[in-house]
C-alpha cells in the first residue's frame, strides 16, 4: 500500500517506519527541513531504542520529503501524526492538526484523487467529525473516507509496542476501517520477519482489531492515558500513607498488584508522571468534560495530585536534613522515564529548581538527555558525565 504520514515526531517516524518495514511504500513528511535532512542520512532527531537501526533495514520503501503534494501522488491511505499540545487552558490546541487536514484534503481537492484520510493524533471526540465537515466543504466527502486510528505507545518502547502491539483501534467510516485492517494486516496476522535485534514476545499470537465509531476510538485513547495515570496518583498517595504510618510502599504495591483485577504495571511510587502524554491527555480530557458540562472530579484529584508530588520529595529531604542550603544534592536522571531523551514535563526539572531554591548545590546527571537538559536548568546547577561523578558531588 501507498502511504503517507504526515509528521515526524515519535509516533509518525516510529509509525513510518514500522510500516515500511513490514512491507509498504511510506513517505513521511515534515516541515522541518533540518528534521528531514537528519532522517535521509539515516539518523533519528529523538532517542528511541531500536528505532534506527530498523530505519536502515526499511530501504527505499520508506522516504522523507518537506513536499506534501508530491509526497500525496498516488497516495491510498493519508495519516496525520501531529501535534496537539495543550493550550493555557488544558484544551488541545488543533492548530497543527487542522491546518495538516485542510493541506492534505485541499490537495485532494484539486488532483481530483480518493484517498483514505487516518488522524493518528491524539484529538477530542469530535475530530473525525470535523474532518469529515472539512471534506464536504471542499467537495471531496465522496471519494475521502475518514478514520481515527489512536496510537498506545509507549516512548523507549515505541517500536516494540507498535510491532507488537496488544490491540489496534480503528475508528470512523467503515471504508476507512477496511482499509486500516488491511493496513495492518501483517501486525494483525503477526506475518512478518521480527527484527534480529527486537524478536517477537513469547507466546505473541494474532492482534485483535477493536472497531469502533470515531468518537468511541477518540474518547478511548484519553480514557486508557487518564486511567494509567489515576494508578501513577493512587500508589503515589498510599507511599504518602506509608511514610506516615510506617510501612513499606513497594511490599503494598507488589501485594495489591498480584491481583489480577489491578496488575503490577504503573505501581511504582515516585514524584509523578511526566511527559508528552500523561499530562497533556489528563488535562485535555477534564477540558472535555468541563465543555460536555460534567464535573470529573476524580480525573481533577488525578491531576492534582501529580502535581503536588513533585514537591514531596523536597518536603521530605526538609524534615530529613533540615536546611538545604550548602547541602551537596545528586539527581540522577532527568527525563521524564528512561529509554528516552524527552524532557516534556519531566518532574525532575520542578524537583531541581525547588532544590536550588532552597539553596542545595544540585549536581545531575542523565544518560542520554544532557545536552537537551542544559539550558532548562537553573544557574548553578552542573551537569555530571556519569552517575558516580554526580554521586561524587
Amino acid at each position: 500500500m501507498n502511504v503517507v504520514v504526515v509528521g515526524s515526531g515519535y509516533v509518525g517516524l516510529t509509525s513510518g517506519v514500522a510500516l515500511a518495514y513490514i512491507g509498504h511504500r511510506v513517505v513521511c513528511v515534515d516541515q522541518d527541513e533540518a528534521k528531514v535532512e537528519l532522517l535521509r542520512a539515516g539518523r533519528l532527531p529523538i532517542h528511541e531504542p531500536g528505532l534506527e537501526e530498523l530505519l536502515g533495514q526499511v530501504g527505499a520503501r520508506l522516504r522523507f520529503t518537506c513536499a506534501l503534494e508530491e509526497a500525496m501522488r498516488g497516495a491510498e491511505l493519508i495519516m496525520l501524526a501531529v501535534g496537539t499540545p495543550a493550550s493555557a487552558d488544558g484544551s488541545p490546541d488543533l492548530t497543527h492538526l487542522h491546518a495538516a487536514a485542510a493541506e492534505v484534503l485541499g490537495h485532494l481537492a484539486a488532483s481530483g484523487q480518493a484517498a483514505v484520510l487516518i488522524n493518528k493524533s491524539t484529538a477530542p471526540v469530535g475530530t473525525a467529525d470535523r474532518i469529515r465537515e472539512m471534506a464536504r466543504r471542499l467537495g471531496v466527502a465522496g471519494r475521502v473516507a475518514v478514520g481515527t486510528n489512536p496510537e498506545f505507545l509507549r516512548q523507549g518502547h515505541a517500536l516494540q509496542d507498535t510491532l507488537y502491539p496488544e490491540r489496534l483501534v480503528a475508528g470512523g467510516d467503515a471504508q476507512a476501517v477496511a482499509m486500516m485492517r488491511t493496513l495492518y494486516a501483517p501486525l494483525l496476522e503477526q506475518r512478518f520477519t521480527p527484527p534480529a535485534h527486537l524478536p517477537r514476545p513469547a507466546q505473541r499470537g494474532e492482534v485483535p482489531l477493536l472497531t469502533a465509531d470515531a468518537r468511541s476510538a477518540e474518547l478511548a485513547k484519553y480514557a486508557a492515558n487518564a486511567f494509567l495515570a489515576m494508578k501513577i496518583s493512587f500508589i503515589n498517595e498510599i507511599a504518602n500513607v506509608c511514610d506516615r504510618v510506617g510501612a513499606d510502599v513497594q511490599t503494598v504495591a507488589g501485594i495489591i498488584g498480584a491481583d489480577r483485577r489491578i496488575g503490577g504495571a504503573f505501581l511504582q511510587a515516585g514524584i509523578g508522571y511526566g511527559g508528552s502524554c500523561f499530562p497533556k491527555d489528563t488535562r485535555a480530557l477534564r477540558s472535555i468534560a468541563d465543555t460536555s458540562g460534567y464535573d470529573f472530579k476524580l480525573l481533577s484529584a488525578v491531576i492534582e495530585v501529580n502535581n503536588a508530588q513533585k514537591f514531596r520529595l523536597v518536603e521530605l529531604l526538609h524534615r530529613r536534613l533540615g536546611s538545604l542550603q550548602g547541602k551537596p544534592v545528586a539527581v540522577l536522571g532527568l527525563t521524564f522515564k528512561p529509554g528516552t531523551d524527552d524532557l516534556r514535563e519531566a518532574p525532575s526539572l520542578p524537583v531541581i529548581a525547588a532544590l536550588a531554591a532552597a539553596g542545595a548545590q544540585v549536581t545531575a546527571h542523565d544518560p542520554v538527555a544532557a545536552a537537551k537538559a542544559a539550558p532548562l536548568l537553573p544557574p548553578g546547577v552542573r551537569l555530571a558525565e556519569s552517575a558516580e561523578a554526580a554521586l561524587r558531588g
